[in-house]
């Protein structure tokens, strides 16, 4: 009985001196923690694994000395198997904590909140999942490691050796799918070919990338719906993604109007609107005539903004602004069908009449910068060259 008891008391003693070892530590390193972030997110995160692991470790040892009286016995084997059990358990909780920790410090350095944040978003998309991949091994190892202390499971490891090709193909056959979007996860993780935050079309729906893992993809949709995809979905179909290179885009709004629109004054009633904005980021402003058949003509209003947020508010204030421009200043510029009688002497607004003297047409030089969307502007010719190419564009110059 008095052996039980110093068991007993050596492994409240043991655990009492590893608590009070690990609250000085813990308030150690919260000091020093003012100084440095890896410091602060190791008492933050890694103090609890770290007070339970050192407390079982500490256990285990002094019920492990203090038992010797009682070497071979099955209850000392139990409590010694429970306790190694527990102390595997509390290590890869443990690690994982650090890991999480190291990860966290490594996130820290890059902000997310600002403007031009790709690089953020990427290097977050990556640290994430491979945080979810490193706990999911974690755990299957530590899983491995308690079932190998168990003597029949070890004696029965050479059977399932022998047998493990049989078993791999039916289990790779089995897990095709959920392997194929794993391996899709880690390769959209480091592929850059989509990342969180990441503005995005699909399934004709737009919306942004709100979660990746490795097994689906969260795309929280315009309208505050959720669209759960799996990641294999995105490396086989596909997809518009609105900020791969920057936040910034360009969107149109087009009118079916009469042959009767005077283009220039709608032209300079664009660039009034979007000056008069804070949704316009100030890049681009090009009014075009871009179709002529069918009776009416197509006019398209290509604008630009900072995010895609602000991009459709532009683009709706635009539509709503022209629109009743048309109406209340251009009324014979609205689409219309009509049938003409008579040759042409007619005088009505509407009709056709033979200009008394040549019209001036505008040569190519004097067109106004709004007036064009591949040149009259470094925008413009930026956008010359990515899509014609330096030299194809000297040539359709000369």
């Amino acid at each position: 009985m008095q052996s039980y008891l110093t068991t007993i008391a050596a492994a409240l003693g043991a655990a009492a001196i590893a608590l009070l070892v690990v609250e000085v530590v813990h308030r150690t390193m919260r000091r020093l923690g003012r100084r440095s972030l890896l410091l602060t997110e190791l008492s933050q995160h890694a103090h609890r694994s770290f007070q339970v692991a050192a407390t079982i470790l500490a256990v285990q040892f002094a019920v492990r000395f203090t038992t010797l009286y009682a070497v071979g016995t099955a209850w000392r084997q139990i409590v010694l198997h429970t306790l190694v059990l527990a102390v595997v358990a509390a290590a890869a909780w443990l690690v994982a904590s650090l890991l999480v920790v190291v990860e966290d410090t490594a996130l820290a350095r890059f902000r997310v909140d600002v403007p031009n944040n790709r690089h953020a978003r990427r290097v977050r998309t990556q640290v994430v999942l491979l945080r979810r991949l490193t706990i999911a091994v974690i755990v299957v190892l530590a899983l491995g490691v308690m079932l190998m202390t168990f003597p029949a499971v070890r004696g029965i490891g050479a059977g399932v050796l022998t047998s493990a090709g049989v078993v791999g193909v039916v289990a790779a056959l089995a897990a095709q799918s959920l392997l194929g979007n794993v391996f899709a996860g880690l390769q959209l993780a480091f592929s850059d070919a989509v990342r969180l935050d990441d503005v995005v079309v699909v399934e004709g729906e737009w919306g942004r990338i709100e979660e990746l893992t490795l097994s689906y993809v969260v795309v929280q949709v315009w309208d505050d719906r959720r669209l759960i995809l799996p990641t294999s979905y995105f490396t086989s179909t596909p997809f518009q993604n609105w900020t791969r290179t920057e936040a910034a885009v360009l969107g149109t709004a087009e009118f079916d109007v009469d042959w009767a629109i005077p283009v220039q004054a709608m032209r300079e009633e664009l660039r009034r609107l979007v000056e008069g904005t804070e949704l316009w980021d100030g890049r681009v402003c090009v009014l075009q005539v871009t179709d002529a058949t069918g009776g009416m003509v197509k006019v398209r209003a290509l604008v630009s903004a900072a995010d895609a947020g602000s991009l459709w508010d532009l683009r709706c204030l635009v539509r709503e602004h022209l629109v009743g421009w048309i109406r209340d200043n251009q009324p014979t510029a609205m689409p219309r069908v009509r049938t003409e009688l008579g040759d042409d002497s007619g005088t009505l607004p509407w009709q056709w009449v033979q200009p008394r003297r040549p019209v001036r047409r505008r040569a190519e030089a004097d067109l106004p910068d709004d007036a064009r969307v591949f040149g009259g502007s470094d925008d413009g010719d930026a956008r010359s060259e990515a899509f014609v190419g330096p030299e194809d564009h000297a040539d359709a110059r000369r």
